[in-house]
C-alpha cells in the first residue's frame, strides 16, 4: 500500500501540505488485521495514534456485566492517543470490520510533531476536540439512560407488589362475594328483631373502627387466638370454623365478644348471623388492602410525575426542597431497601422556597443519593442523612452517608469529567459532573467533606 497516497485521503488531512503527510509516512508503520482479529482491549495502554486506511473498527464499551456496541471507526478516521491528550489506557475494545489496515505513529514522535509540523498538530487538536465533545455527548446520553434504567426498574419492582395485591384481592373478592347468594339465603330466614339488629349492625362497626388503632398480634397470639375462636365457633355447627376464625381475629374479636352476641341471638339464627358478620369483616379487608394497594400505587405516579416536572416548562419557580427530595427517595426506595439503608430526614417546616429550575435539582438529588447508596452497598447498619438549612442569603443541603470514604487524594477530581471510583461499566464520571453544572447554573455551590465512616456532600443555592 502506498502510506503517502492512504493518508492524503484522510479528510482531516486535505488542505495540508504534502511535507506534513511525507513526514507521518517515514515515522508512521502499517498493520493489516483479519476481520473479527482484536485490536485492543479494555484498559489496555494506548501509546499511539492510529488511523484506520481501510476496512474499520467495531468499538464495544462496557456497560454493566456486557459489552455493548457503540460505533465504527471507519476508513479514514483517526483513533488512539493525539497530542496532549491525557490518554493512558483504551476505554473500549476493538475488532476489525473486513481486512483492516491501520497506520500507527508512536508517542515517542510527538515531541518532533508538535516542534516541526505546528499545522498538522493544529488538526489533531481540532481532531481531538471533537472527538472529547462528540464522546461526552454520548457518554451524558448513556449517563441518562442508566439513570433512567435503573429508575425504570425499581419502579417496576415497587409497582409490581401493590398491583399483584390489586389482583388477588379482587379475585379473593369475586370468590368471597360468589358465596353471597347461599348465605343470603339463610339471612333472611332470621328472626330477629330491629333491636337485635341495630346491636349486631353496631357491633360490626365498633369493631372496624377499633381495628384501625389495634396493635397487630404477634403470630403466636395470633394463633393461640384462632385455634380458640375455631373450637368455640365449632361448638355452634359453624362451617369453615378456621377461615371464619381467621377474618374473627383480623379484626381483635375474641370468644368474649362471641358471648356477648350469643345472648341476643337465637340459637337457631348464630351460624346464619356470624356468617354474615365473617362476610362484612371480609368484604372490609379486602376492599381495605385493594385502597391500600391503589394508594401505593398512586404515591408512586404522584412521584414520578413531580420528579420529572413533566406537567410544566423548563423554568425556575418557587419551589419547596423537601418535596423534590422525597419524591428522589421514592424513586431510589427499591435501593434503600435493598441495601438495607435507614434514612433520616432533617429539613425544617419553615425552610424557605428557592427559585430553581425544579427537574434540574431533582437530576443533583438523584446523583448525590444515588451515590450515596452505593458508597453503602454491603456496609452494615449504613445511614443515609439529609439534612437542609438556612444560611443568611442561601440554602445548605446535606447529603451524609457512613461509607467508605472518599480518598483524601482525589476529594478534588470528583467533579472532573469522566473521573469515576466505581468499577468498569458501573459509572460513567458524568454524574457529579452534572451536579457541579446545575448548581453553578443556580449560581451555588456543591463541595465534599470525606473521611472514612462520614461523607458530606453539601449544596449551597442561593435563595433568590
Amino acid at each position: 500500500m502506498n502510506i503517502l497516497a492512504a493518508l492524503k485521503e484522510v479528510p482531516e488531512f486535505k488542505n495540508l501540505a504534502e511535507s506534513h503527510l511525507v513526514w507521518l509516512s517515514e515515522k508512521g508503520t502499517v498493520s493489516t488485521h483479519k476481520d473479527g482479529e482484536k485490536l485492543f482491549v479494555l484498559g489496555q495502554p494506548i501509546e499511539s495514534m492510529r488511523i484506520v486506511l481501510e476496512g474499520g473498527v467495531d468499538l464495544y464499551r462496557a456497560q454493566g456485566n456486557t459489552m455493548r456496541y457503540f460505533g465504527t471507526a471507519e476508513k479514514g478516521e483517526i483513533t488512539g492517543l493525539l497530542p496532549y491528550s491525557r490518554m493512558k489506557a483504551a476505554g473500549a475494545e476493538g475488532t476489525a470490520v473486513g481486512e483492516t489496515i491501520i497506520y500507527s505513529l508512536n508517542k515517542s514522535h510527538f515531541v518532533e510533531l508538535i516542534r516541526e509540523h505546528p499545522e498538522l498538530t493544529e488538526v489533531l487538536v481540532h481532531t481531538m476536540t471533537d472527538r472529547v465533545r462528540d464522546f461526552t455527548h454520548q457518554q451524558q446520553q448513556d449517563d441518562k439512560m442508566m439513570a433512567l434504567g435503573k429508575l425504570s426498574a425499581g419502579l417496576a419492582h415497587e409497582l409490581n407488589n401493590p398491583s399483584a395485591a390489586i389482583v388477588r384481592c379482587a379475585q379473593e373478592l369475586k370468590r368471597h362475594l360468589g358465596n353471597v347468594p347461599e348465605k343470603f339465603k339463610r339471612v333472611i330466614n332470621i328472626r330477629a328483631t330491629e333491636d337485635i339488629v341495630d346491636q349486631v349492625n353496631k357491633f360490626v362497626d365498633d369493631k372496624i373502627t377499633a381495628a384501625v388503632n389495634q396493635k397487630p398480634l404477634s403470630l403466636m397470639e395470633k394463633s393461640e387466638r384462632e385455634d380458640e375462636l375455631a373450637d368455640w365457633l365449632q361448638n355452634i355447627g359453624l362451617e369453615d370454623t378456621y377461615e371464619t376464625a381467621s377474618i374473627f381475629v383480623d379484626f381483635f374479636i375474641d370468644t368474649t365478644d362471641l358471648d356477648e352476641l350469643n345472648k341476643i341471638l337465637r340459637e337457631e339464627d348464630r351460624p346464619a348471623v356470624l356468617n354474615w358478620i365473617a362476610q362484612a369483616f371480609t368484604t372490609e379487608r379486602l376492599v381495605n388492602e385493594i385502597e391500600e394497594a391503589a394508594r401505593r400505587i398512586n404515591v408512586l405516579v404522584t412521584s414520578v410525575k413531580s420528579y420529572t416536572h413533566m406537567d410544566r416548562a423548563p423554568e425556575r419557580e418557587r419551589a419547596e426542597l423537601r418535596s423534590g427530595i422525597r419524591n428522589t427517595v421514592t424513586m431510589l426506595n427499591h435501593k434503600i431497601r435493598k441495601n438495607q439503608v435507614t434514612v433520616i430526614e432533617n429539613i425544617p417546616d419553615d425552610l424557605p422556597q428557592p427559585c430553581i429550575y425544579i427537574s434540574a435539582m431533582n437530576q443533583v438529588w438523584t446523583n448525590l443519593i444515588d451515590n450515596a447508596l452505593d458508597a453503602l452497598e454491603g456496609r452494615p447498619n449504613g445511614t443515609l442523612e439529609i439534612k437542609a438549612e438556612k444560611d443568611r442569603e442561601f440554602i445548605l443541603v446535606h447529603i451524609i452517608d457512613n461509607g467508605p470514604g472518599i480518598p483524601e487524594a482525589i476529594q478534588d477530581k470528583i467533579f472532573d469529567s469522566f473521573f469515576t471510583t466505581k468499577p468498569v461499566g458501573k459509572g460513567t464520571g458524568l454524574g457529579l459532573e452534572v451536579v457541579r453544572q446545575i448548581i453553578l447554573q443556580h449560581n451555588g455551590k456543591v463541595t465534599v467533606k470525606s473521611q472514612p465512616g462520614h461523607t458530606v456532600f453539601t449544596v449551597c443555592i442561593p435563595i433568590q
